[in-house]
């Protein structure tokens, strides 16, 4: 399953770990993903979306 979210399709990015002897090596930055009920186009879905976007408001909650 893809780490992308479902609203703003934010994805993983990729950087550094760096130590405190400054030794880089890679690492991946994953977006924090939850699966939620969602209304989408009038009928509730399962999505995944990032907490960024459900913070923001840009996802209607489905109530069960």
């Amino acid at each position: 399953m893809a780490k992308v979210c479902a609203v703003c399709g934010k994805k993983p990015m990729s950087g550094n770990n760096v130590s405190h002897a400054n030794n880089r090596t890679l690492r991946r930055f994953n977006p924090n993903l939850q699966r939620v009920r969602a209304v989408v186009n009038g009928e509730t879905k399962r999505i995944r979306v990032c907490t960024s976007c459900i913070q923001a408001g840009k996802v209607m909650k489905a109530v069960r």
